[in-house]
């Protein structure tokens, strides 16, 4: 098996025109096409079938990550606009503390027309239910194509969460070639998002209808939920030959005790379904991080997974995912934390084993992206045939496309 490090992103290259784009969500969320893939077999269903296609003991895995207005404009001219992408909060300080501000806060963001910014700060007025204001932006440095900007308004009646509402604009994937529409606001969220955090949605998610995640506690499925905040580096190119060259963003992680003792204790009986990339990085991420501190024996207050982790283990004789997650339970409890955080850039790829997932509820995703290396890792080399199927059979691709329950 090659390593992953020597794979050409050419090989993940496939015919996506742009009629088969969705550049619109559907009237209704679980009418969308499902494509099951399993033993080799492909067939196509609708979402909505979802729980009759799924073992009767699965445990579903999501991503309840919510989209931010990340995108803030400021006119600066008649013709020009300066353009500050919020990726994520500087010094440290984790999303849901940045939110619930009163005051100044400090984000890294990606700058548009950053070469146009020649005064010390920049603003735009904004008005609502707590009255109006003034928000500023001030740059304070960079670094690469990141700038560190702190944020500031001078009406406190609203917290940063609530004033980011109101200038902001929803990130909306730029392939969609269209401003964000009102009903995007709630479309391009999945319906049981919470933790505001993320520039882009966990997709995957998107099909998911209230209705249908009691269908599936009602028929005995277990339901988990875990954040990773989705950075802007999803949509971002492999420019290099191999992905040895291409360096994986990190993105935030924050799963709760619960959720690890759900795991800890539920592994061994049941089949374990992640919903969407991010979950699927997010899980397998946790079982290398609790391997490395099982041989090392000790934990810390946060973590990092970096991008080769999994590889560097060279046929080591590897702990079982219940042994790895009581390990993790077992010591979140003697530090007393109800959540543990961290960061991952773990990249899935051909030649990964996955250690805790058996299947994955996806969207169809773009050509020569890492999010179709994944694919490819679970799948082989039929994910070929998944997508020719996709593709011969109408389905709709990317962001606000269809679905897909693929089978390791």
């Amino acid at each position: 098996m090659i390593h992953p490090k020597h794979i050409s992103i050419h090989d993940f290259i496939y015919h996506l025109p742009d009629e088969s784009i969705a550049k619109f969500p559907l009237e209704n969320r679980d009418d969308a096409a499902l494509l099951v893939y399993k033993d080799g077999e492909i067939r196509k269903e609708v979402f909505k079938s979802l729980n009759e296609q799924l073992p009767s003991n699965a445990l579903l895995v999501f991503n309840d990550s919510k989209v931010i207005h990340a995108r803030i404009l400021f006119r600066i001219s008649e013709t020009i606009q300066i353009e500050c992408f919020c990726l994520e909060p500087a010094d440290g300080i984790t999303a849901t503390d940045s939110f619930s501000q009163h005051g100044p806060v400090r984000w890294i963001c990606m700058v548009g027309m950053a070469r146009k910014w020649k005064s010390d700060n920049i603003a735009k007025p904004f008005s609502g239910s707590e009255g109006d204001g003034l928000f500023t932006a001030t740059k304070i440095s960079s670094e690469g194509r990141d700038y560190l900007i702190e944020f500031d308004w001078d009406n406190k009646n609203y917290s940063f969460s609530e004033v980011l509402m109101l200038v902001g604009d929803l990130p909306i994937p730029p392939y969609l070639n269209r401003a964000a529409l009102p009903e995007d606001e709630q479309r391009y969220n999945t319906v049981y998002a919470g933790a505001e955090g993320s520039v882009a949605a966990p997709t995957a998610g998107l099909h998911f209808t209230k209705p249908i995640l009691e269908k599936l506690k009602g028929s005995g499925k277990t339901l988990a939920y875990v954040t990773l905040h989705v950075g802007a580096g999803t949509f971002l190119p492999v420019k290099s030959d191999t992905m040895e060259g291409h360096e994986m963003h990190a993105e935030r992680i924050e799963v709760s005790l619960e959720t690890i003792s759900l795991l800890a204790n539920a592994l061994e009986n049941r089949s374990m379904v992640t919903v969407g990339t991010t979950s699927t990085r997010t899980i397998e991420s946790l079982y290398w991080l609790g391997c490395r501190w099982m041989k090392e024996g000790r934990g810390e207050d946060s973590f990092f997974v970096n991008q080769w982790e999994p590889y560097e283990y060279n046929g080591d004789e590897l702990p079982s995912a219940k042994k790895v997650f009581a390990f993790l339970e077992m010591w979140m409890k003697e530090k007393n934390l109800e959540s543990i955080t961290g960061y991952t850039r773990l990249i899935i790829a051909p030649g990964y084993t996955f250690q805790v997932v058996d299947a994955l509820i996806t969207n169809f995703h773009q050509p020569g992206s890492t999010l179709l290396l994944l694919v490819a890792a679970l799948v082989g080399e039929d994910w070929k045939k998944i997508y020719e199927f996709a593709s011969q059979n109408n389905f709709r691709f990317l962001s606000y496309g269809d679905s897909s329950l693929l089978y390791k």
